[in-house]
């Protein structure tokens, strides 16, 4: 009897030293930081995110999920409700998005700011502030796969069509027609072959008519200069003018006074001539005497 109550003793000792222990090591591990609760509502997938998974503001641990249920005020709405510590600085343009842990797969919450609304954003557990979910990588290059994989299959379909046979045939006659063109091409030096040999014996004809254009360049350079040249051609035609015109201004000069005299003559000629035709006996009697004017014997007013 003696061994079975010291065995049982024993016993009843170990399994309290076990729980002691148990609560002691539970005492030293409780978290002592005081937290704020905050919660996510989406409606994109959360592949890998479990309770207790870490809580990170741009790549520091600040806190922890709690619970990853479903909305039941709204259907196919997820809530992720998580706590961080008192002096995680979220403010109204916070938001989260889901990241992994290198290729274990599981999801942590990954908190961050664009700093679009700098205000504090607070939260109680009676009641709690709500952030925004984004799309996480995984997302974008889910969707991004979609929209490529709907790319690929438009260009295979694009790729099929224009491989099709009669697209062949039209492909298969272009080559033949780029094949008759190149070896046209290829005939062409052939044919200019005769051209391109005459072409020297035009570059020496060219620079015999150029030689000769500089001959005489040089030439009509030398004839004016002599027609140019003091006591040349030039200076005697223009003394030759001048001496003309001197000539002339001097026959002007000494023919006005004998062309005035002309004139003077020709006027008398003409009252002559007129007198004449009046009274042509004038020449036999003389002029007739002339009637007499106002005060003169013998003159007599005109009836009125």
């Amino acid at each position: 009897m003696e061994n079975k109550a010291h065995a049982l003793m024993a016993g009843i000792f170990t399994i309290v030293l076990l729980i002691a222990a148990v609560l002691i090591a539970l005492w030293f591990n409780r978290d002592r930081v005081e937290r704020v609760p905050y919660e996510i509502a989406t409606t994109l997938s959360v592949p890998g995110l479990n309770p207790q998974a870490g809580v990170r503001y741009r790549g520091l641990d600040v806190g922890r999920v709690d619970a990853v249920l479903f909305d039941p005020q709204k259907p196919g709405q997820i809530l992720i409700r998580f706590s961080v510590s008192k002096d995680t600085p979220i403010t109204q343009s916070t938001f989260a998005t889901l990241s992994y842990q290198g290729v274990t797969g599981l999801a942590y919450v990954q908190l961050d700011d664009d700093g679009s609304q700098p205000v504090l954003l607070p939260s109680s557990k009676n009641k709690v502030a709500r952030i925004t979910l984004r799309a996480s990588l995984l997302d974008t290059l889910q969707l991004r796969g979609l929209a490529i994989l709907k790319q690929t299959e438009e260009l295979a379909s694009k790729v099929n069509l224009m491989l099709s046979d009669e697209n062949q045939k039209t492909i298969l006659g272009a080559f033949s027609d780029v094949s008759a063109a190149a070896n046209k091409i290829e005939k062409i030096p052939q044919q200019l072959q005769p051209t391109l040999d005459k072409l020297p014996a035009l570059a020496n004809k060219a620079d015999s008519a150029l030689n000769s254009i500089n001959r005489f360049s040089d030439e009509a350079t030398q004839i004016t200069s002599k027609l140019n040249a003091a006591g040349g051609p030039i200076d005697s035609l223009d003394d030759t003018i001048n001496k003309v015109g001197s000539a002339a201004s001097l026959v002007e000069y000494q023919a006005s006074p004998l062309i005035d005299e002309t004139r003077t003559s020709m006027r008398s000629l003409n009252r002559a001539l007129e007198s004449f035709n009046q009274r042509p006996q004038g020449i036999l009697f003389g002029p007739g005497r002339a009637q007499p004017g106002p005060g003169e014997a013998g003159f007599s007013a005109p009836a009125p």
